[in-house]
Parts: structure tokens; sequence; C-alpha cells
């Protein structure tokens, strides 16, 4: 029996980044008021230790509007250009932790819209980094995150079209998306703006998936890129479980099998992948 666990599971660079700031935070501002703005990372786990220790997520704006004071931290996804200036006006101390390939893709939406060029952002409308980008993007930008989205673009024929794309979108669909857009005959320029540690994690797990019995795939239930994992997995293997924890493991369903692999989700802390790997090396 063998197990396969894939090298580039768990935290990416973004997201390492986004955590170790607030902890650093936390040290540096003991008994100061700390906030996150939304989650700073999809990881339920990794949020309720950082609450315990006296961060506040702000899940709303409404909730932003009434912090009058301590230091507001950013989230890995970013925001919208308007919330930093929120934050700007009302004195607050601002800890930007968003992701620094994500922050490059606010650069290219603020100048291709200033040089009044047509935004399309490929990526799901309602994830807080998409909307974060749409944000920068000014009034002339459109979000597609499936071939249907395609017909109803209303893209004046005369506009330059700048295309990008969710840091953690699936790598094979954005180019199928982008072939179709192309087709539409639009003066296009593509940016795959798919960081680079995406596209070979998702790579990576195909290739085990391909080669085992069955695929566990850790992560957040409400993070994309672990999404995007699961469905890359389950498309190659059949026997493909989605898992948070240890806790959301049947292990009996793996007592048959001969191989497994595991692969994580980028918010997908170290001890929660060796939690998981340890437990199923016990039926092996």
């Amino acid at each position: 029996m063998e197990l396969r666990v894939a090298k580039t599971a768990g935290f990416c660079f973004g997201v390492k980044r986004a955590v170790e700031k607030v902890y650093k935070q936390l040290a540096r501002k003991k008994g100061e008021k700390i906030y996150t703005y939304g989650p700073i990372i999809h990881n339920e786990e990794v949020i309720k230790d950082m609450q315990q220790r006296g961060v506040t997520v702000l899940r709303t704006e409404e909730e932003l509007d009434a912090v009058t004071e301590g230091t507001v931290i950013i989230r890995s996804h970013g925001v919208e250009k308007r919330i930093y200036d929120k934050l700007e006006a009302k004195h607050l101390s601002v800890v930007d932790a968003t992701c620094p390939f994500v922050k490059k893709i606010h650069t290219i939406v603020k100048k291709e819209s200033g040089q009044g060029h047509f935004i399309v952002i490929i990526g799901n409308p309602n994830h807080p980094e998409v909307q974060g980008i749409r944000g920068w993007a000014g009034k002339d930008a459109a979000i597609v995150q499936n071939a249907e989205d395609i017909p109803t673009l209303s893209i004046n024929p005369e506009k330059k079209v700048c295309i990008v794309a969710q840091t953690t979108f699936n790598y094979n669909k954005f180019q199928d998306l982008v072939e179709i857009i192309s087709e539409k005959s639009y003066d296009i320029v593509v940016l795959n703006t798919i960081c680079n540690a995406t596209k070979e994690r998702q790579t990576e797990a195909r290739s085990i998936a391909e080669q085992v019995d069955a695929m566990i795939v850790i992560g957040d239930k409400h993070s994309s890129n672990t999404q995007k994992l699961f469905e890359i997995c389950a498309d190659a293997c059949k026997d493909t479980y989605y898992i948070q924890t240890l806790d959301d493991l049947n292990l009996n369903q793996l007592g048959s099998v001969e191989t497994v692999g595991i692969t994580a989700g980028a918010s997908t802390p170290n001890n929660i992948i060796e939690e998981v790997q340890n437990n199923v090396r016990v039926i092996f």
C-alpha cells in the first residue's frame, strides 16, 4: 500500500505572508484592538485561533464603519479601492496583507482602465478577490465565470479588451474561456494572472489523482483554490474526498484501497495536513 502526498500542498506564499502579518501585529500591539477586514484567509481553523488571541473579524462594511480606533488588516484576497479610501479617511492604522500577486492585478486593471480599455475578469463573481479586482477596474468591466456569461458581454467593438484572471482560477478553463472570447473578434490583450503556485498545485494534484485509487483534498469549504483542486481530482479519480479536517474523513472508506493521494489548498495549515497524513498511514 502506498501514500502519495503532494509537495505543493499547504500554505502558498501569499497566505503565509498574510497570516504572519496578523501574528506580528498581535505580538507588537498587545492590548490594542486588531481587526481583519474579512477573514484574513479562507480557513476556519486559522481564523478561530486568531480570534482566540484577540483578533476581531469585520465581516461587513457596516462593521468597518463602526470602527473608530485600532489596526485594520486587509485580507489576503484584497479589497476595492474605495475601501482603502474609506480607511484613509477614518485615519485608522492599516496593514495591507493583500497577496502581492493579487495586488499586481489591481495595478494592471487600474492602468488598463485608465487607458480606456474594457476589463474582463475571469473568475467567481462572489469571491472576495474578484470583487476586490472589480473595484479597481472602473465602470467598463465585466466578470466571466462560465461560457454562458460571454454572450451577455456588452462591449463597444472599438474598445480594446484586457482579460485578467482570478489568481486561483482553473488554468485549463481560463484558456477555454479566452478562446471563446477571442472568437468575438475583439482587439484583446490576455494577461494570465493565475498564480504559478496555483497552476503547479493543480498540475501536481491531477497527476497524483490519475495514479491512485482514492484522493483526499484538504481545505476550507469556502476556499476557491481548494474547490478547484477537488474538481480537478474528482475528474481524474472517482473516489475523491473533500475534507476540512481529519474529523471529516471516514477512514473506513480507505480500508480496501492500495494507493491514496493527498493534496491541500493554499490556506490549509501544515499541522492539519500532517494529522490527516499520519492517520491514513496507520491504516496502511
